[in-house]
């Protein structure tokens, strides 16, 4: 019991996150050090009660994520008359507020992923381990199920007769607009917290706070604004798999869209991408690129 007392002091300390977000990521001393990239198995992490510990705050800040926002969605959707609903907007704002809050409590216990794509693209950055990535990634996906099916407990017939809050491809789209879309509004998430979090901005503009989780927020109420007349607005592979589960539909899985597919393309702009032979280069990232552009070859998509 002591030395489970001892590792809760130390908690994120002992295996920190190496992308710093919100107020940890400025510093006062304007010489930034670029900090190693982490290793790729980090077996120390295992034995950590802190480790633990933030696979329990994903779950549920996803889990929480979920049941606010498909409740949301419920609200709008069974209502006969929009006007008398907070309609999109609210909707909007109800997934970049619980974002936006979530992001904040949890960002010191475990870095405030909530999304799948967020992790798997910080993982590619090398900025968390990839035992840490794949425990974050499993507890988000479990978190969403457990959301959307205590949604589905309140009252069973509503929910599947009103969607479910799955993501589905809307009524004059085709499969590849929703995919566009996803990959669009994925990229533009990613691309905001890599933003928010970059600890070389704070300790160069220093002078300039930055909370990291609004401008994260505001990224996913502007993207739902935009795309939830054509898809619902994914952009977070762990909440459309879990509406998908629950609502376990045959459209809901036919169209469901890939938004993943989001952090690649931040991943592969110039501005992102380093020299293979830096002390940042990603050994795996030429592989993977390579093998991505050779299936959008095959399927004759030319996002690449």
């Amino acid at each position: 019991m002591e030395g489970k007392e001892e590792d809760v002091r130390l908690g994120a300390n002992k295996f920190t996150e190496r992308q710093p977000i919100g107020t940890a990521a400025q510093s006062q001393d304007k010489d930034y050090k670029e900090p190693p990239p982490a290793p790729l198995f980090e077996p120390g992490e295992l034995s950590s009660w802190s480790f633990y510990r933030a696979g329990i705050a994903e779950f549920m800040a996803t889990f929480l994520f979920l049941y606010i926002t498909i409740l949301t969605v419920m609200g709008v959707v069974k209502s006969s008359t929009k006007c008398s609903t907070v309609g999109i907007q609210g909707i909007a704002w109800s997934f970049g507020g619980m974002i936006f809050a979530l992001v904040y409590c949890t960002a010191g216990i475990s870095g405030g992923h909530i999304n799948p794509a967020v992790t798997f693209g910080l993982f590619l950055a090398r900025k968390l381990s990839l035992t840490r990535a794949l425990f974050y990634m499993v507890m988000q996906c479990l978190g969403a199920i457990c959301g959307a099916g205590v949604v589905k407990g309140f009252q069973k017939g509503l929910y599947e007769n009103n969607g479910g809050g799955a993501n589905v491809v809307a009524p004059g789209y085709t499969k590849g607009d929703g995919l566009g879309a996803e990959i669009v509004g994925t990229f533009i998430l990613v691309y905001t917290v890599f933003s928010a979090t970059d600890a070389k901005r704070s300790a160069r503009d220093s002078h300039v706070p930055i909370l990291a989780p609004l401008p994260i927020g505001f990224a996913v109420f502007l993207v739902h604004l935009a795309t939830i007349p054509i898809t619902g607005t994914g952009i977070n592979p762990a909440r459309s798999l879990g509406a998908a589960i629950i609502y376990n539909k045959r459209h809901a899985w036919d169209d469901h869209v890939m938004d993943i597919l989001g952090w690649a393309i931040h991943w592969s702009c110039s501005c992102c991408l380093v020299p293979p032979g830096s002390h940042q280069g990603n050994p795996i990232q030429e592989q993977v690129m390579s093998f991505l552009k050779r299936c959008c070859g095959f399927c004759h998509i030319s996002y690449f």
